[in-house]
């Protein structure tokens, strides 16, 4: 599993989540992502018009199940290529977050027998470049965008691998909610017992 990183597939009932990701963006993070500048109106458009039934969004969620990552694969079942966007929350850069996305996105292209990927990103977006370069895409730039391709091979698919790493996932994000849920418990228990106070003096 990429660096026992969960990586959950997402599906239409996250598009709020995603849009929350998204929006959280720093103007500058939100212009490198898509290439121009985007106001949270264009994003909500963006979100909302995810072909879920063609493409495959994939996201690693933070301990409070917001999302820290989030990537979409685009794919074109007619030239059998697909193509790659993503974005990690600034709060957790460095810890191979964008790796691991991009490892799932092709891994999930390759089983689907995909023969190509790209990413395609701004020149000066030096992460995005050292990220597609470490990950073994060649890139050409000009005019100031970049253009990153990956040739998929049977080598770069596993299925097993696949259904492992999304067992791997699921378990991952119900330890999570899990977690989550244990956090927001001591206020119950507080106001039981003043309510059962309460009743003890009114009686």
């Amino acid at each position: 599993m990429t660096q026992a990183i969960a990586v959950q597939k997402l599906g239409q009932r996250h598009r709020g989540d995603i849009s929350r990701h998204l929006v959280r963006l720093p103007a500058e993070d939100r212009r490198l992502r898509f290439g121009q500048p985007m106001r949270d109106e264009g994003i909500e458009r963006y979100v909302a018009g995810i072909d879920f039934a063609r493409d495959r969004v994939f996201a690693i969620y933070a301990d409070d199940l917001a999302l820290a990552g989030v990537a979409h694969l685009a794919l074109d079942g007619r030239e059998q290529h697909a193509e790659l966007g993503l974005s990690v929350d600034t709060a957790f850069r460095g810890r191979g977050y964008g790796a691991a996305l991009l490892g799932r996105g092709v891994l999930h292209a390759a089983n689907r027998g995909y023969g190509a990927l790209y990413m395609h990103c701004l020149s000066e977006n030096s992460v995005m470049m050292h990220l597609a370069l470490k990950a073994g895409l060649k890139t050409v730039v000009a005019a100031g965008e970049a253009d990153a391709r990956m040739t998929l091979n049977r080598a770069h698919g596993d299925a097993l691998r696949e259904a492992m790493e999304e067992q791997f996932a699921l378990v991952d994000y119900i330890l999570k909610q899990q977690g989550s849920l244990i956090g927001r418990r001591p206020a119950a228990p507080q106001a039981a017992g003043r309510l059962f106070a309460d009743e003890m003096a009114a009686g």
